[in-house]
């Protein structure tokens, strides 16, 4: 026995030094961890997240946080710090040059324009005050941009969230068609010229190919319909609607834009932003994206937008994105949750708090996450979700139990199934780490 003692006791002191010695994981940070390891709907894809200290920028909790991830409509984000950094406090909704006979004008982007969410601006009754007496004209000559974002669904263009992309929209791009007692209506109606009535389709179909319209048999059985198609040709058509709203031709000609070319605006700019933010809105961020770049630019076109802030205000992010549109519609789009975390870190220090939460979706009161995080003691997540097949992301601000404020980046891709379970999880864990902290 004493043989045995003394060959076994000096392994057993060994074996106590290593142990003393080995570093040991805060708990709640080994809760964390556990709380991903564990999760067997979060097992079926790949999660990457970045938690930091608002005020210290200490790193709370990373994992995976340098690896890439297609960000959804996390790309927002970037189309918000853009539009904070270069739009003004109203919209800008055209640009002209104007002489004793004639009147041009160029598309900004703007997105409001008789757009059915937005108060009415004084863009219509410019347009009309000039017609009376002037010639008008609607250049092209100063726009560089495609009907749909690079990487865009091809088969989508039924689908409401992705309407075309132009210089002077108009209600959004899309026909609205609806149905109530007084029967069924489109708006705008220049735009359902061309329909017919079928049993073969349950919801309205637009060609592929121009403006004609199926309409489903269901429709004449039913009380209550409501849908919104975005329409083709959309530049056209829209020259065409306003053409019909002030009641004159309007000239389409292609000069370049002018430095000394004066600006109509339109509404408040924080309104159109809360919508984009709140309820995830795509055509509005496509159009921000757009505005932002004719501030710089006489040209308006994505893709110099997307370049003027990645070179200029984002030059020293960690990681730099990939980024090809402003709303996230395109899996092109890869970003990491550490350059995210970052992205908020700076439009924090540059815009006052208050205004910035009250842009972003509030947990348990409105948008995206009107039905997560409820809370009985006020708001304590303001973020923005990104959601695509196999893609659930959330980014933002929280307030933890303690009253500390922390940046987050969530970024799950290539998981199977619905993104419902997801979701949940990220409400889980994100919970948790309100609790911890």
């Amino acid at each position: 026995m004493k043989l045995i003692i003394k060959i076994l006791f000096p392994i057993f002191v060994l074996v106590i030094m290593s142990c003393s010695t080995k570093k040991k994981l805060p708990a709640s940070v080994f809760s964390l961890d556990q709380a991903i390891d564990t999760s067997k709907v979060l097992a079926t894809g790949f999660s990457g997240v970045h938690i930091t200290d608002l005020n210290t920028s200490e790193v709370i909790f990373s994992r995976n946080a340098s690896k890439y991830f297609v960000p959804a409509s996390n790309t927002k984000i970037f189309t918000l710090f853009a539009s904070l950094n270069y739009l003004r406090d109203s919209i800008p909704a055209l640009k002209y040059v104007e002489t004793d006979t004639s009147l041009t004008f160029w598309g900004t982007g703007d997105p409001t324009f008789m757009h059915s969410l937005f108060p009415a601006s004084a863009t219509l009754d410019f347009l009309k005050s000039n017609s009376q007496s002037k010639k008008l004209f609607q250049s092209y000559g100063h726009a560089n941009i495609k009907h749909f974002g690079e990487g865009w669904m091809w088969d989508d263009f039924n689908d409401y969230y992705q309407a075309e992309i132009t210089t002077f929209p108009a209600y959004g791009n899309v026909l609205t068609i609806k149905k109530d007692s007084t029967g069924i209506k489109g708006n705008p109606e220049y735009a359902m010229n061309r329909t017919i009535m079928t049993p073969q389709t349950k919801i309205v179909k637009r060609s592929p190919e121009f403006n004609q319209f199926l309409l489903p048999a269901l429709l004449d059985t039913i009380k209550t319909y409501y849908q919104e198609i975005p329409y083709k040709d959309a530049e056209n058509v829209n020259r065409q609607i306003l053409e019909s709203l002030i009641g004159t031709k309007i000239n389409p000609i292609n000069l370049p834009l002018p430095d000394d070319a004066e600006t109509v605006y339109s509404i408040p700019t924080d309104t159109v932003l809360r919508r984009m933010m709140q309820v995830s809105d795509n055509m509005l961020a496509e159009q921000l994206l757009l505005l932002t770049g004719l501030t710089q630019n006489d040209t308006i076109s994505s893709e110099f937008s997307i370049e003027n802030v990645k070179t200029t205000l984002l030059k020293d992010l960690i990681d730099s994105p990939i980024w090809v549109d402003g709303s996230g519609l395109s899996k092109y789009n890869m970003m990491t949750p550490r350059s995210i975390t970052q992205l908020l870190k700076k439009m924090h220090q540059q815009t006052d708090e208050q205004r910035l939460f009250s842009l972003m979706a509030i947990g348990g009161q409105n948008g995206s996450l009107r039905n997560m995080f409820k809370g009985n003691d006020g708001p304590y997540i303001f973020a923005k979700t990104g959601s695509l097949a196999a893609v659930y992301n959330l980014s933002g601000y929280m307030i933890t139990r303690s009253g500390r404020k922390l940046i987050f980046s969530f970024m799950n891709n290539n998981f199977s199934g619905s993104a419902a379970p997801v979701r949940k999880e990220v409400e889980r864990v994100l919970n948790l780490i309100r609790e911890k902290y």
